[in-house]
């Protein structure tokens, strides 16, 4: 209890902490007025756009499970995780595997169908931030150039991966060369840290899978930059650079989700959207109303589909929190030493 308790507490400080750096130097009063004035249409657009996006994860999820579990509860189970991500240290996804393991699915098969979600997500929005920092206005060809080789460096580590997985032998034989010759690094255990990133991206070296997941991924995150841009057409922001500072502010926000000690990312979340849009030269009350209405847009998106989740499958709250409990440590084992 009390660690719960002290949980909430330091996520309620850090939330605290990040909204008041978030807001420096802009008047809180004049935050409110421009969110008040947005048009109510575009609103609910953007949030119809967050359910179709979680909609679409679901259908590249399911995809990674080589389908086998339905459409519609591989919808609901990814709105469940997406509303569960939004309290403190996440559990989401320990509920993901566990509600898919519901459904006949093995918790191996779903803790790395996760895994390779998170590395195909990483990837795009390394892309997404290359590209977009490249086209902002008043650059330096130099900063520019960087961006996009880094870019060009991330699907270039992405395929290497996926070769490597697919040719495990060789890539283990490979690691063995390199041990045998700088010989500190068998401190490290590298061989077991290879075969656990080589496990996580096994499913893509099967073309069919990789296809629909890529395809699924640069589906799913259209549909989320085109929310953040509705919310531009909401409070009449339209203009050349509005796409790229949807696309930024996109790539800039999942990043800072990394945070995990917060309260649903309010804070970090709402800071890098402002830093996006002062980017690409929005006023920093324009910049700061867009993080807030974009955090609440993609948090009522999320409600939304994880209550549509916990209705359908009739999810019981008690009973879900006991099996969280009895079973969270066996699957972070199984998924951080991957993941990290």
């Amino acid at each position: 209890m009390f660690k719960n308790i002290a949980l909430v507490v330091i996520s309620l400080v850090v939330s605290g902490v990040f909204v008041a750096l978030a807001l420096r130097g802009v008047p809180v009063e004049e935050v409110l007025a421009n969110i008040g004035q947005a048009n109510p249409f575009w609103v609910i657009m953007a949030i119809a756009l967050g359910v179709v996006a979680v909609w679409t994860r679901g259908i590249r999820w399911r995809g990674l499970l080589n389908y086998k579990v339905s459409q519609n509860r591989a919808f609901y189970i990814v709105g469940i995780t997406y509303l569960l991500n939004l309290l403190p240290l996440r559990a989401g996804e320990v509920a993901r595997s566990l509600l898919a393991r519901r459904e006949g699915v093995p918790l191996a098969t779903a803790a790395t169908s996760i895994i390779v979600e998170r590395l195909l997500d990483t990837l795009l929005v390394v892309v997404m931030l290359s590209v977009s920092v490249s086209q902002l206005p008043n650059i330096p060809d130099s900063v520019s150039t960087s961006a996009l080789l880094f870019g060009v460096a991330g699907i270039a580590a992405a395929i290497t991966g996926i070769f490597m997985a697919k040719y495990r032998g060789f890539s283990m034989r490979i690691l063995a060369v390199v041990e045998a010759r700088l010989t500190f690094l068998q401190r490290f255990n590298l061989s077991k840290l290879l075969e656990q990133v080589l496990d996580g991206l096994q499913p893509l070296t099967e073309p069919r899978r990789l296809a629909h997941a890529i395809g699924w991924t640069l589906i799913s995150w259209t549909f989320s930059v085109l929310m953040f841009y509705a919310l531009h057409l909401g409070l009449s922001l339209s203009g050349p650079d509005a796409m790229v500072n949807s696309a930024l502010g996109t790539a800039l926000a999942s990043f800072s989700i990394a945070i995990p000690v917060s309260v649903a990312s309010i804070g970090p979340f709402q800071g890098a959207v402002r830093l996006a849009g002062e980017m690409v030269g929005l006023a920093s009350v324009q910049a700061i109303s867009l993080g807030f209405i974009l955090h609440g847009v993609a948090v009522a998106s999320y409600i939304i589909t994880g209550v549509i989740g916990i209705i359908a499958l009739g999810v019981g709250v008690s009973d879900f929190v006991d099996n969280l409990q009895k079973r969270v440590t066996p699957v972070q084992q199984s998924t951080t030493p991957v993941q990290s």
